[in-house]
């Protein structure tokens, strides 16, 4: 019964997750003067695929979500509803039930946005979950200046990045300059959980 009540707020959370992403592409969409056809252009997501992520019907997968986010100009967790910086404070709490999460509907990738105050130090903090034996596949490059930085928390981690491929075990570290194509994957039939550094150079 406890499991059958746990699985369905899960259920839930995901179906107010789909509705927010949704909601924030339509927004940013309209604000950009961009019809869908337009989007599913600059896109490469079928203008099918984003009114039914538009109307909530539909979660898309980490690829899609970031090709409509690079075509927005937008950063995912812009997307997924990032918590507002506080203007003022010396210390700002994010607690892990209040995280914004992604997760990949088709294989179970989720990512976290931890940074309590995103944007306020110029960076953003991620925690990234990738079961055994997935990958995000390529994800679109980021504007130029775009770093990232990484360390695996748990398991091993293999990042293709500029037609390069580095495996990183526990505890190992990596910089990517994020300007080029890169994708992540585990290998194993162990999960893997990594921090990622996002910081955009002006």
């Amino acid at each position: 019964m406890v499991e059958r009540d746990r699985d369905a707020a899960e259920s839930q959370h995901g179906d107010d997750l789909a509705g927010a992403f949704g909601g924030n592409v339509r927004r940013r969409r309209e604000e950009a003067g961009l019809t869908l056809e337009q989007l599913s252009a600059q896109s490469s997501v079928s203008r099918a695929m984003l009114s039914k992520v538009e109307r909530g019907e539909k979660s898309p997968t980490i690829g899609v979500a970031s090709r409509i986010a690079h075509a927005l100009d937008a950063s995912l967790s812009d997307l997924i509803g990032a918590p507002t910086a506080a203007v003022s404070g010396v210390a700002i709490a994010l607690r892990k039930q209040d995280r914004p999460v992604f997760r990949d509907p088709e294989t179970g990738f989720e990512r976290h946005m931890v940074s309590a105050a995103p944007g306020a130090g110029g960076a953003e903090v991620i925690v990234h979950y990738l079961p055994a034996q997935v990958s995000t596949g390529l994800l679109p490059a980021y504007p130029p200046g775009t770093e990232k930085q990484l360390v695996v928390l748990e398991g091993t981690l293999t990042v293709a990045i500029g037609g390069i491929s580095e495996t990183l075990n526990t505890g190992d570290s990596l910089f990517v300059q994020a300007d080029t194509e890169h994708g992540f994957a585990n290998r194993t039939n162990a999960p893997c959980e990594y921090i990622m550094v996002i910081s955009r150079r002006t």
